[in-house]
């Protein structure tokens, strides 16, 4: 950050995640839900995301590591995305997690490269 005032939580997951997705999930006005979304957006993205002495890119790549070896598939969609947005290319994303393989186990990085070929291809791009 160019300045010393951090992010709020909700401009940090604005940053990682896009307007699209913001947006789309504004519309979400469960009355069970929306304190724990708020939750999130204050405490995850507003504190462990703000915090000092990593980047928003290495910060997500553990996050998307953290999900595959965890087996969190709809997590892991969102976070993949985020991680393409703060400039990691698809071909980065599979090594990293390839690399999830050796220590989470092969069905997880494999579970986790299917997220990621399906997001590849609907963005219709390729590896590189």
């Amino acid at each position: 950050m160019a300045n010393d005032t951090p992010l709020s939580g909700a401009e940090v997951r604005r940053k990682v995640l896009g307007d699209d997705y913001v947006q789309r999930t504004a519309q979400i006005q469960d009355p069970l839900l929306k304190p724990f979304f708020q939750a999130g957006i204050d405490h995850v993205w507003g504190g462990l995301w703000n915090r000092p002495g990593l980047e928003l890119k290495y910060r997500s790549l553990t996050v998307v590591a953290a999900l595959a070896a965890i087996g969190r598939p709809h997590e892991l969609q969102i976070h993949l995305r985020g991680a393409l947005n703060l400039g990691w290319t698809a071909d980065e994303l599979r090594e990293a997690l390839l690399q999830v393989g050796g220590y989470a186990g092969f069905p997880a990085a494999l579970d986790a490269l299917r997220v990621l070929t399906e997001i590849v291809g609907e963005q219709g791009s390729s590896t590189r």
